[in-house]
């Protein structure tokens, strides 16, 4: 040991005093640092998987942040596109009404009778507003159907295409009067007994025709799409599809006829004579 440690001074001292060992250490340096090298491989790859998890986890944190708000951005724009289709619908019923020369009220569906059967809706409008029993209903394209039952605040809607509804109807085309009934289906009317020889054609459009004093006058109620006549069958088969769209309005019209008004101011002045006497 003490050999080595003298070997050790006279060395360090000879590389400090002279320049022989300049050679020695350069070819020491050259074959030493491969090992080093490989030495210090492990730290390295270490540290460089850490880097990449750090790197993938940063990574992850900022596609989650992204993907959260393209979520709410979509939310956001579905709600814009939400409302810009409700007030377009509601321009159009104003629209309607503008083209009317009855009173009307604006209404919102607030419920559907989930029995396929009966193809009926409920609406937020009841007697507080004046809603009355067989009152009709429309949207912005045409006839929705009538009310069948009122409460306070709240209506229920028969639908034209139910089976239990029927409007007596003309063709704008050549005044010919039918009756259109529901068939049940959603889109879907059927002209009742049409002769097989009747003036009827596939894009007649079908107004209501005021008979029965349950509909005023021409109203838009369908368009013909089918008519099948058949040979040695007396009524042709001639279906209709409405033009009020029953499965998509989320706001109609009630409409209250002039002659219904009179009727109930009439009625108000009554009763405020009664109670007056």
């Amino acid at each position: 040991m003490l050999g080595l440690g003298v070997l050790s001074l006279v060395l360090g001292f000879v590389d400090h005093t002279t320049s022989w060992l300049d050679g020695s250490r350069s070819a020491l340096t050259i074959a030493l640092t491969p090992i080093v090298v490989m030495a210090d491989l492990p730290s390295r790859s270490v540290r460089g998987i850490q880097g990449v998890f750090s790197s993938r986890k940063d990574l992850r944190r900022r596609i989650n942040g992204l993907e959260s708000e393209l979520i709410f951005l979509r939310v956001k724009t579905e709600k814009m596109a939400a409302l810009i289709s409700e007030n377009n619908r509601l321009r159009g019923l104003l629209g309607s009404a503008a083209k009317l020369q009855d009173n009307v009220l604006v209404a919102e569906l607030i419920g559907v009778n989930p029995d396929p059967e009966e193809q009926e809706v409920v609406i937020d409008k009841g007697s507080e507003d004046s809603v009355f029993v067989g009152q009709p209903v429309l949207d912005s394209r045409g006839l929705v159907g009538q009310v069948v039952e009122v409460s306070p605040f709240s209506s229920r809607v028969l639908l034209i295409s139910d089976e239990r509804h029927s409007v007596p109807v003309q063709v704008l085309r050549s005044n010919l009067r039918f009756i259109a009934q529901g068939t049940g289906i959603g889109q879907q009317l059927e002209l009742l007994h049409v002769n097989s020889i009747a003036d009827i054609k596939v894009g007649d459009q079908l107004l209501s025709s005021g008979l029965g004093n349950r509909f005023p006058v021409g109203y838009p109620v369908g368009v013909v799409d089918k008519v099948a006549f058949k040979p040695g069958k007396s009524f042709a088969e001639v279906l209709a599809k409405p033009n009020a769209q029953l499965d998509r309005s989320m706001h109609v019209l009630l409409v209250f006829t002039e002659s219904r008004v009179s009727e109930e101011t009439n009625t108000s002045s009554g009763k405020g004579d009664d109670r007056g006497g």
